[in-house]
């Protein structure tokens, strides 16, 4: 089968991905071999491929929400048929033994494993899956508009529990990327008000016609306090700037998996009245299937560009320029080049 192998970090200006024909993996126990049919490109991706993140393995295949049908099921697999529609996302593995584990808090295993990172992800024409790790996809969404809900649709709506917004409260964005645009769309139906900031003027534009009551620059200081915010940006000088614009008793959620160094801040207007950051890390399986039913009931309606996934370099590249409205998905055949 033909992957993107990853075998260096460097600059996605360099296109260090190569297109390579590589032995097709069979299913072990426990595991689907899944057809990809398309794969969102996430930041995540970009941080493994430019070595933000530590390597854990060379080479690798990254990609790492993942829509697909199953093609074989491995031994000792109960509930899944050859043909099913199955989605994979970046935390595919925990130990299931440790307190975190016991506790309802496997996100946090120190044992955790991850697609595209640890093993071997969707920018593939095959992948392997852990069967109790793999979603079904909900019928609402075609292959393409349900690979954002795989990890910034799960992340964002993590990010969005932990800010604890109130209901009818208010709900700032900083960052108005592949996450935010699927969270704008649970807040909204929630009952929420959102305001946005972000340096994209075409995201601001998109954010405008989401629903949001204020659109800004990343910078800007809110017109009025939020009850909740969510950075996705990996920024970390946003983070003094959002903290002073929470009311009293706020929450400030980071959503990324890799942020800038955060600056020196003063204490009185960022961190006094109680209020409070909280950082998100992966997502639990009630996290996702939680998202997948709120999506499907929404239902939540994705902004997707595609692209033949053959151009999974330029698409990168494209990411890292803030190039996509929504998110961009490398799809497999029978959708047109955007």
């Amino acid at each position: 089968m033909k992957a993107f192998v990853l075998r260096e970090a460097a600059p996605i200006q360099e296109h260090p991905l190569e297109l390579t024909e590589v032995p097709r993996p069979d299913p072990g126990p426990e595991e689907l071999l899944l057809r990809v049919r398309a794969c969102g490109i996430c930041r995540t991706d970009l941080h493994v491929i430019e070595g933000d993140l530590p390597p854990a393995r060379r080479p690798i295949v990254p990609g790492h929400q993942i829509a697909g049908t199953v093609e074989e099921v491995g031994e000792d697999v109960r509930g899944w048929e050859p043909g099913d529609r199955a989605g994979v996302a970046w935390l595919r593995g925990t130990c299931g033994d440790c307190e975190f584990c016991r506790t309802g808090r496997e996100n946090l295993c120190g044992d955790s494993r991850y697609t595209g990172y640890h093993e071997h992800g969707g920018f593939a024409e095959y992948t392997v899956a852990p069967a109790d790790w793999t979603y079904r996809l909900p019928g609402a969404f075609d292959d393409a508009g349900a690979t954002p809900l795989l990890c910034a649709g799960i992340i964002g709506y993590r990010a969005l529990q932990r800010a604890r917004v109130p209901e009818g409260g208010r709900l700032g964005l900083y960052g108005f990327g592949s996450s935010a645009h699927i969270v704008i769309q649970i807040a909204r139906h929630r009952g929420h008000e959102v305001v946005v900031a972000t340096r994209s003027e075409s995201h601001r534009e998109l954010a405008r016609e989401m629903g949001a009551s204020w659109v800004g620059g990343a910078y800007e200081e809110l017109p009025e306090p939020a009850h909740g915010s969510i950075i996705f940006a990996p920024a970390g000088p946003l983070v003094p700037v959002a903290l002073k614009s929470l009311k009293k008793g706020g929450t400030l959620s980071l959503a990324g998996i890799h942020m800038s160094p955060i600056p020196e801040m003063e204490y009185e207007p960022c961190l006094f009245h109680e209020k409070e950051v909280r950082s998100v890390e992966a997502n639990t399986r009630e996290d996702g299937q939680g998202l997948l039913d709120e999506a499907a009931e929404i239902p939540i309606r994705p902004r997707v560009t595609t692209m033949p996934w053959t151009r999974a370099n330029e698409g990168l590249q494209r990411l890292e320029e803030d190039g996509f409205d929504g998110t961009g998905v490398l799809v497999m055949e029978g959708m047109e080049e955007a």
